[in-house]
C-alpha cells in the first residue's frame, strides 16, 4: 500500500505573497508589510495570531527573498546553545550579507534566551522574524518588541479558504489519478469547520479525500469531523454573532446563556475568540464594580491557552461564569470614550507645566507628602478645565470609593 508522503498543507503552501490566503492588510496589493519589503526593507518583526494563519509561510517567502543566510528556530526545542551557534556565525565569511533568524513560538523563550539575541539585533548582524500564537506584549522581552515591528495575523474567513480548497483538491485529483468531486457547499463547510486556520481546513480536507469514492459529501465531512460541522455559517458571520451573543448574556447577567454561548464557541474551535472576548468582557462590562474579574479572567485565559481545547473549556467557563454573576459597570469604558472624543477633536494639546519633563515639573506637588496622600492641583489643559469624563457607577465598590474621596476632598475645602 502507498501512503501520501507529504501533507496536503506542506503541498500547497504558498511561495509568493499573490498566493497567499488572507491577511490582505499584511500582504495584499496595498499591504504594509508587501509595501515595506518591495524596495528591500526588511526588518526585525515578530507575527502574532490564531494557528494557521500564515505566519510561517510568511516567514519563509520573506526569507527566500532576501540575500541573507538563513536559519530557523523553533523556540519549544531550540537552546540557549542554539541561539549562541546562530550568533557566533555572524563574523563568518557565509554571513556577509547578515543572517535571517526565523523563530517560531518564540514565548516558549526564556527572557535570557530573547536577550541573547539583543546585541545581535540592533546592529543588524542578526534581522529577526519571530512567530507566537500568544500576545507578544505579555511574552515577548520588552526590549526586543522595541525593535521589531509588531503585525497581527487574523483569522481567514470562510469565503477566502474556499478557493484554496478548491485548488488543494485539484492537486490531489492530479497526485492520485483521480476524478474525484466535491461541491461548493461542501468545501463551504470545510472552510467553516475549520473557524479561521488555513492549515486546519486543508487536514480536513485531506481526510475527507482519503475517506471518500467518487465525491467528497457533507457526510463524510460530518463522519471525520462531527464535532464542528455547522457552528459556523460559510461567511463567518455566525462566528461573530456567538462572540456578540456570549458578551451580550455575560452584560446580561445570564450565567445560563453564557455557558451556551462559550460552549459553542469551543466546540467550534474558536478558543482564541473566546479568549480574547472574555478579556474585554471583563473590562468593559464589569470595571470597577468589581475589578478583580479582569484579573481572575487574564489568569483563566492564560491557562486556557496552555492547556489548549478540550481541556481549556474548564478554565474559561470558570472566567465567563464569573463575569455573567459579577456586578456589572461601565463607567471606566464610558470615561475613555469620552476623553478620547476630546483627543480626536484635538482638544488638549498643552497640557500643564505641572507634568512637563521640559519644565523640570515646575510647581508639582507631590500628594505623599500630604494628608491622605493628596493635595488639590490642576491635571488637565486649559481648554479642558472643569471637564467631566468619570461619573462614579452604582455598584458597591464605586460608592465605597466615591464617598472615600468625597470626605477627602471636602476635608481638603474641594467641593
Amino acid at each position: 500500500m502507498n501512503y501520501q508522503k507529504r501533507p496536503l498543507a506542506e503541498m500547497m503552501r504558498p511561495e509568493s505573497f499573490d498566493d497567499m490566503v488572507g491577511q490582505e492588510h499584511l500582504f495584499g496589493k496595498n499591504g504594509v508589510i508587501r509595501k515595506m519589503t518591495a524596495g528591500g526593507y526588511l526588518p526585525n518583526m515578530i507575527f502574532f495570531g490564531p494557528p494557521g494563519t500564515g505566519k510561517t509561510t510568511a516567514a519563509s517567502i520573506l526569507a527566500a527573498s532576501s540575500d541573507m543566510t538563513i536559519h530557523k528556530l523553533n523556540a519549544t526545542t531550540a537552546s540557549l546553545a542554539d541561539v549562541k551557534d546562530v550568533c557566533a556565525q555572524t563574523s563568518s565569511v557565509f554571513a556577509t550579507n547578515g543572517i535571517l533568524l526565523y523563530l517560531d513560538e518564540i514565548q516558549y523563550f526564556n527572557k535570557k534566551q530573547q536577550q541573547s539575541l539583543l546585541e545581535y539585533i540592533e546592529d543588524g548582524r542578526i534581522t529577526l522574524i519571530a512567530s507566537t500564537t500568544e500576545n507578544p506584549y505579555m511574552y515577548v522581552y520588552n526590549a526586543i518588541i522595541s525593535r521589531s515591528a509588531v503585525f497581527e495575523f487574523k483569522s481567514v474567513k470562510a469565503k477566502d479558504i474556499v478557493p484554496a480548497l478548491r485548488k488543494a483538491t485539484e492537486k490531489l485529483c492530479k497526485e492520485y489519478e483521480t476524478d474525484k468531486t466535491v461541491s461548493d457547499e461542501t468545501l463551504e463547510a470545510i472552510a467553516s469547520a475549520a473557524a479561521g486556520d488555513v492549515r486546519r481546513s486543508l487536514n480536513l480536507l485531506e481526510n475527507c479525500f482519503f475517506a471518500s469514492e467518487n465525491e467528497i459529501t457533507l457526510d463524510i465531512l460530518s463522519s471525520v469531523n462531527s464535532t464542528t460541522v455547522g457552528n459556523f455559517d460559510k461567511d463567518g458571520t455566525v462566528h461573530y454573532d456567538l462572540l456578540s451573543a456570549l458578551q451580550k448574556s455575560i452584560r446580561g447577567s445570564d450565567p445560563d446563556a453564557t455557558a451556551f454561548y462559550l460552549a459553542r464557541l469551543l466546540d467550534g474551535g474558536d478558543l482564541l475568540g473566546a479568549c480574547r472576548r472574555l478579556q474585554v468582557i471583563a473590562s468593559e462590562d464589569i470595571g470597577l464594580a468589581y475589578p478583580i474579574a479582569a484579573t481572575v479572567t487574564d489568569s483563566c485565559v492564560n491557562s486556557a491557552l496552555r492547556l489548549g481545547l478540550p481541556e481549556a473549556a474548564i478554565p474559561l467557563s470558570h472566567a465567563a461564569l464569573l463575569l455573567a454573576t459579577a456586578p456589572k459597570s461601565n463607567s471606566a469604558h464610558i470615561a475613555y470614550e469620552a476623553a478620547l472624543a476630546d483627543v480626536r477633536a484635538g482638544k488638549g494639546r498643552n497640557f500643564p507645566k505641572i507634568l512637563r519633563q521640559v519644565n523640570n515639573f515646575d510647581g508639582y506637588k507631590y500628594p505623599h507628602d500630604y494628608p491622605n496622600h493628596y493635595v488639590n492641583q490642576k491635571y488637565l489643559p486649559d481648554d479642558l478645565k472643569g471637564v467631566k469624563y468619570f461619573e462614579y457607577g452604582t455598584s458597591k465598590n464605586e460608592i465605597a470609593a466615591k464617598d472615600y474621596w468625597n470626605n477627602i476632598k471636602n476635608k481638603n475645602g474641594d467641593n
